[in-house]
């Protein structure tokens, strides 16, 4: 028989199966002997008091043993069927692929990048040599930025799809099962590359093909409707044409260079709002302390039942709001730039996320009024000023990835750091006047969200904690327009702008599900069956 439980236990009792197994026997008036299998479903942390508790969803078996999970997908041989060519390999990419397969479809997927093990490389240069590959970085090759920026699975956008397929497609491919349990799920960056190799080689195996260091430089459209693309091949130098009348654009936020072939082709592109701010960054034994309500000699104690605390911030400040983004407990300080002459931060952390640090990016959401200077630019006005920001930085920083970097407390008071404490980013961080750098539509705001933080969130307000400059890349400033109905673009037939970088997604999950659902639309739209999994 089974029985669904809820329980709510301190940390201590939460990490003992066999006081779980007594505690369930009282409940449900039968003998411990009795219960074969004790099943999680879902898991949360309640912190807001120093009476931290559990709260655990079960499944409690008696005298049967529940059905063995098996998340295995049978994706049918496509290799023969209609092929259409998603534009990048990031989580909505990929996700399309794969629901291309579902559907009967052979995807045929074109990245800029290299695959993930290539990438390595690529991301040592940024951090030792400080040398960027415009198309090989942390947001370009093989799964996207998603890949080497801690694989956060939370999401809002439960409306939007099946977030539980999303979860169930990455264990598949060997992620750990705790991802469909936990509140806030997360697989880690040093998980991440062995995934999506999995996830490539499913396409492979079902038919479907990945083309590495090719890179869309133009799209071909005759009377309003795609009928393919033209890709420069990065390793033979030469271009080649892929043919096929649907495509599906899914070359996330940093794809700049897309954005103006659009323009250029008078394509519709919009302006979109979007957010930027600084990297800020915590000794992870402080966050710790204040989220779990004990001074810092008390951590280690708390660690041994509960994970590297997060923290999610947000205040009004003159009208705006200032808010926490991408935090990554245990986690690093990443160099993100996707051309030379930029400074962009980003953080991740490994599974573990057993860093010695907390960083977050605090930003502010922009306005128009923020791109006067720009409107010169028209929908990439957004991105200009993201692209006047990182110059900034890269500027402030000497040129390098050596990122401008102020303490807290002397930003908010418009002091210059005489020294600036350890932190994880790994190129180098110089003290500069960040107070003064940043435009006054961010700057100010993040002072007084800092100030107002520190209020909410007692000891996060001190000089232990320093900003790096900048997080530019939170989301797309730009949008390409599609219709509701078809997901099409407005102008274009068998165009489907897809995930962040259409601005339609905001996070691996939801990116995934935009991407499943480009698929989708696809098969309605050519009236095909969709094939059903045997």
């Amino acid at each position: 028989m089974k029985h669904e439980l809820n329980l709510v236990l301190s940390p201590e009792e939460a990490a003992n199966d066999d006081l779980i197994k007594s505690i369930a026997a009282q409940q449900l008036f039968s003998s411990a002997k009795n219960i074969t299998a004790v099943k999680t479903l879902k898991r949360s942390i309640d912190a807001r008091s120093r009476n931290i508790k559990i709260n655990l969803k079960l499944e409690i078996y008696i005298n049967e043993q529940p059905n063995s999970a098996s998340y295995k997908i049978n994706y049918p041989d496509v290799s023969s069927k209609k092929a259409v060519l998603v534009i990048g390999s990031g989580p909505a990419g990929l996700f399309a692929a794969l629901q291309l397969i579902e559907n009967g479809f052979k995807p045929i997927i074109l990245e800029r990048g290299k695959n993930v093990k290539d990438r390595r490389r690529d991301l040592a240069a940024i951090n030792k040599e400080h040398i960027v590959d415009p198309h090989s970085n942390y947001c370009f090759g093989e799964g996207g930025a998603g890949t080497y920026s801690d694989g956060k699975l939370y999401t809002r956008s439960t409306k939007r799809g099946d977030v539980n397929k999303v979860l169930e497609v990455f264990v598949a491919h060997g992620a750990d099962e705790n991802i469909l349990i936990e509140a806030h799920p997360h697989i880690g960056t040093n998980k991440l590359p062995n995934i999506i190799e999995s996830i490539r080689q499913t396409i492979i195996n079902s038919g479907g093909e990945v083309h590495f260091n090719t890179h869309l430089i133009d799209l071909i459209i005759k009377e309003n409707s795609i009928k393919g693309v033209v890709c420069h091949d990065l390793k033979s130098n030469t271009n080649i044409e892929y043919i096929a009348d649907s495509v599906i654009l899914a070359t996330g936020h940093s794809a700049r260079d897309i954005f103006e072939l659009l323009h250029k082709k008078n394509i519709l592109i919009e302006s979109k709002t979007f957010a930027m701010g600084v990297r800020v960054e915590h000794p992870q034994v402080l966050i710790d302390s204040l989220q779990y309500h004990c001074t810092i000699n008390e951590v280690e104690k708390k660690r041994d039942y509960l994970p590297a605390a997060s923290y999610s911030l947000v205040h009004q400040a003159l009208g705006r709001g200032v808010y926490s983004f991408c935090m990554c407990p245990g986690g690093i300080i990443a160099p993100c730039a996707t051309a030379p002459g930029e400074i962009v931060t980003n953080g991740w952390s490994p599974s573990k996320r057993n860093n010695p640090f907390a960083n977050s990016g605090i930003v502010v959401t922009t306005e128009a009024e923020d791109l006067v200077a720009f409107q010169k630019f028209g929908p990439l006005a957004g991105l200009r000023y993201q692209q006047a920001l990182e110059t900034m930085a890269w500027n402030a920083g000497g040129k390098t990835q050596t990122a401008p970097a102020q303490r807290l407390v002397d930003f908010t008071t418009n002091r210059l750091s005489s020294s600036l404490p350890d932190t994880s980013y790994q190129p180098g961080v110089k003290s500069a006047p960040l107070h003064q750098l940043l435009p006054d539509a961010i700057g100010k705001r993040l002072q007084l969200g800092f100030i107002e933080f520190g209020k909410k969130f007692r000891g996060y307000y001190t000089n232990e904690a320093v900003i790096v400059g900048v997080e530019s890349r939170t989301s797309s400033p730009v949008r390409i327009p599609r219709d509701s109905a078809t997901l099409q673009h407005i102008q274009i037939k068998g165009l489907y702008p897809c995930g962040e970088g259409a601005g339609y997604a905001g996070g691996i999950v939801s990116a995934a599900i935009d991407g499943q659902k480009c698929a989708d639309s696809i098969a309605n739209n050519f009236n095909i069956t969709f094939v059903k999994n045997i």
